[in-house]
């Protein structure tokens, strides 16, 4: 099997990929908080992971990969304050938590499809891992390193630190994160400011609450993540990812809890961060008025799109650069993708009917054309660290062999010629996640008749969520192509025009 190499957040050092029970590997990616629409940061972590699955499995190894729904205990501070996120969104409309829960994850799965993310083998919830949440605070307090206070348990980083260390992933250290932390109103039942919330006591307004040894309450949001983790891959697992921003706190007190629990020192053996947006070279955010949901990005319907681009565009867009360098959007970036996305295209349909009249060149060998070199180039790209970058560098370089078959300039056999057509093929489609998209031709019907639906689908939801200028975005653009929504008490349709 092809060597893999990763880069791993925490020991910083390009490690060779040894799975724990090879061929099965075990991944966890953190999921989403299902309180609002996905946003496009969520989509290029998603499919950073997705490359990173179908590239474990093109492999040969057998995946198990759990990405779970965050559906309680992430508190609008991102710490231990505040409400519940869920919570919150439910209270603004009037609605029960689990309505919230179930209109922004089917969003989400939505978006997942639209760009061609695949799910994993298992996606498990918050709320339906209350129990084993509550027994392994019950190991961690029975262990020392967690205490109750008034209905609440809190995980006491000090004492954990001193015998198995903190701040590792992050390269934080305790003395440095005791200087930055403020004393916050109503935290003053920690034993210290550096401790975290297990299990925390529910008040009088708080929709989501359990019963549990300490009262009815809800779990801390980084526990459900240690629990649902180890409960589906074991104690010791081989790959854990998530974006930037989770590797402090989330996923220090993952490590944290995990240890406080089961003990050991290295739950996970390889973590993976994937790296943020810019904008022009400006961090993509709400408060700049710079951040693109994905239907913006189809739609063209934003101040800084001069148009819209198609979900592949943006994929591909995404995968010219690394999952952990920081990637910038701007129009003249997402046209140059879709100039060179058409190219990649192009040049496997011609390789497709190279392929069909290959009997013709069956002798003709073409010493040039070496294809199991451009194969082995292909694996070396993604075997270091996933390097799509450099993967697309070397399609594109069988591109330009398609292209020289395709105008005569050069002949091959037809051993090689379907070799280079099974080489796009498996990294194009298998590998990166690329797929053909809708034209008008007859052939491809089915395929339109599916991304209309989606769009349909996502106008429906913006609909729901009373987001009408998204609404109205998606129909508008899809009247300038000819295609007429029509709405009805039974739900919405399309129709051409």
């Amino acid at each position: 099997m092809q060597p893999l190499y990763i880069r791993n957040s925490l020991t910083r050092e390009r490690e060779l990929f040894e799975p724990l029970n090879a061929p099965h590997v075990g991944m966890y990616v953190c999921g989403p908080t299902v309180y609002s629409n996905v946003h496009l940061g969520n989509v290029r972590t998603f499919l950073s992971f997705d490359i990173v699955y179908r590239y474990l499995v093109f492999l040969g190894y057998k995946v198990r990969y759990v990405r779970n729904i965050t559906d309680v205990g992430h508190l609008t501070g991102d710490s231990d304050e505040g409400e519940d996120k869920i919570g919150k969104k439910a209270r603004l409309e009037n609605l029960e938590p689990m309505e919230i829960v179930q209109r922004y994850t089917n969003d989400f799965h939505d978006v997942m499809r639209l760009f061609n993310i695949l799910p994993p083998s298992i996606e498990p919830s918050a709320t339906g891992h209350i129990i084993e949440q509550i027994e392994m605070i019950q190991a961690i307090v029975g262990n020392g390193f967690a205490y109750e206070t008034n209905g609440s348990v809190y995980f006491d980083v000090r004492k954990f630190a001193e015998q198995h260390g903190y701040g590792e992933l992050s390269g934080r250290k305790i003395d440095e994160l005791l200087n930055n932390t403020r004393d916050l109103d109503g935290q003053s039942e920690k034993r210290d400011p550096l401790d975290f919330a297990l299990w925390k006591q529910a008040d009088a307004s708080h929709l989501m609450r359990w019963p549990s040894p300490w009262g009815e309450g809800f779990p801390g949001w980084h526990l459900e993540c240690s629990v649902m983790s180890t409960k589906y891959l074991g104690e010791t697992f081989d790959i854990h990812g998530g974006g930037m921003d989770l590797k402090f706190p989330h996923h220090e007190c993952e490590i944290a809890q995990n240890i406080g629990a089961n003990g050991g020192s290295r739950p996970v053996r390889y973590w993976m961060h994937g790296n943020m947006l810019t904008v022009n070279g400006r961090k993509m955010a709400k408060s700049e008025g710079n951040g693109f949901t994905p239907e913006e990005l189809l739609t063209g319907n934003h101040k800084l799109l001069e148009r819209g681009y198609s979900a592949m565009t943006v994929r591909f867009f995404m995968l010219q650069c690394h999952y952990a360098s920081t990637l910038d959007f701007s129009n003249e970036a997402l046209q140059a993708a879709e100039k060179g996305l058409d190219r990649l295209m192009s040049a496997v349909a011609k390789a497709a009917s190279l392929t069909a009249k290959a009997e013709a060149h069956a002798a003709n060998l073409n010493p040039n054309l070496n294809v199991d070199e451009l194969r082995q180039r292909c694996a070396e790209a993604m075997g270091d660290d996933f390097n799509t970058p450099v993967l697309i560098s070397v399609l594109f370089d069988a591109v330009k062999w398609v292209n020289i078959l395709q105008d005569g300039r050069q002949d091959a056999s037809a051993d090689q010629i379907q070799a280079l057509h099974t080489l796009l093929q498996d990294y194009v489609f298998d590998v990166l996640g690329l797929r053909e998209e809708a034209t008008q031709s007859a052939g491809d019907d089915g395929l339109r008749d599916g991304l209309l639906d989606l769009l349909v689908d996502l106008r429906t939801g913006a609909k729901t969520n009373k987001d009408w200028a998204t609404a109205d975005a998606i129909r508008n653009a899809l009247g300038e192509l000819g295609i007429t929504i029509k709405d009805s008490k039974d739900g919405s349709s399309w129709e051409l025009g």
